[in-house]
C-alpha cells in the first residue's frame, strides 16, 4: 500500500474493465486483435500531429499490453486472464495497460473539444 490512494492487489481478470464479459475471453481477445490492426494500418497513417500520435501510440500499448497476457497466460491462448493489480480506494483493479487506453481516450475527447473549438474561431 502507498498510503492511502494506492493498494497493490493481484488478480487474475478474464473479462474486460470491472470484469465485465468474463465469460467472453475470446471474444475480447478477437477483438484485440481486431483493434491492435485497426491501430496499425488505418489509424497510423492518419496521424497528422503529435497528440494524434501520442493517443495512438498509447492506445496500441494499451491493447497489446493486455493482449499479451490473453495470448501468453493461463488457461490457454486467446482466453488467457489479464494480470490486474493496482487499486485505488472503491475503485476498480487495474493495470498499465488500462491506464494506456484511458489516457488515450481522455485525449481523443480532449483533441475532439480542442479542434471543435479552433474551427469555431475560424468560421
Amino acid at each position: 500500500m502507498i498510503g492511502s490512494l494506492l493498494r497493490f492487489t493481484l488478480i487474475r481478470n478474464p473479462g474486460a474493465a470491472f470484469s465485465l464479459g468474463s465469460s467472453a475471453t475470446l471474444a475480447l481477445s478477437i477483438f484485440a486483435i481486431t483493434a491492435l490492426l485497426a491501430c496499425v494500418f488505418i489509424g497510423l497513417p492518419r496521424i497528422r500531429t503529435m497528440p494524434q500520435g501520442v493517443a495512438l501510440g498509447l492506445m496500441g500499448a494499451g491493447i497489446a499490453g493486455n493482449l499479451h497476457d490473453r495470448l501468453l497466460r493461463e488457461p490457454s491462448p486467446l482466453r488467457g486472464h489479464v494480470i490486474d493489480f493496482f487499486q485505488l480506494p472503491n475503485f476498480a483493479i487495474f493495470n498499465v495497460a488500462d491506464i494506456c487506453i484511458t489516457t488515450a481516450a481522455v485525449l481523443v475527447v480532449l483533441m475532439a473539444f480542442l479542434d471543435g473549438r479552433a474551427e469555431k474561431k475560424v468560421s
